[in-house]
């Protein structure tokens, strides 16, 4: 997997939903770097490709009301039930866990790094990413990953 300890960061992010009934500030902890994920569930949730960076529970608040999808036993998907805006993705068998967020909802994610691709192998035709950067398929992550069971196209 990707060491991500050097983008590593400190500070205050402020992003927020389209029409901006969410608020998310992360003022703390967080991964200046962006992951995406091709999985047939990220394809089905944002459209084409999912695409997050990290930040500590404890740095995160969220302002507004927020619609939550348990998408898996160990995770939820939320978003803006006004808009419907994509906010983050967690794990919720993990007291603590980091959030996932949605880098589209923060200018400043604009400038981050994409570090890594995860299920490669299901991308569509359409995407294709560009750069130096770790690139795992559905096997290759789902064997470094225990809690993830893969899921049907």
């Amino acid at each position: 997997m990707t060491d991500l300890t050097r983008y590593e960061r400190q500070g205050r992010l402020q992003g927020r939903c389209l029409c901006g009934a969410v608020t998310i500030d992360v003022d703390g902890g967080h991964v200046a770097a962006v992951g995406a994920c091709h999985c047939y569930i990220c394809q089905q949730w944002s459209g084409a490709l999912y695409a997050t960076f990290d930040a500590k529970a404890d740095a995160v608040t969220v302002t507004g009301e927020v619609g939550r999808y348990r998408s898996s036993e160990h995770a939820e998907r939320t978003f803006c039930p006004t808009c419907g805006a994509h906010l983050w993705y967690r794990n919720v068998t993990r007291e603590a866990a980091d959030y996932e967020l949605m880098a589209g909802l923060f200018r400043e994610a604009a400038g981050f790094p994409l570090v890594s691709e995860i299920y490669v192998d299901q991308a569509p035709d359409y995407v294709s990413l560009a750069g130096d950067h770790s690139r795992r398929t559905a096997a290759d992550y789902e064997s470094r990953t225990t809690f993830v069971e893969g899921d049907d196209p």
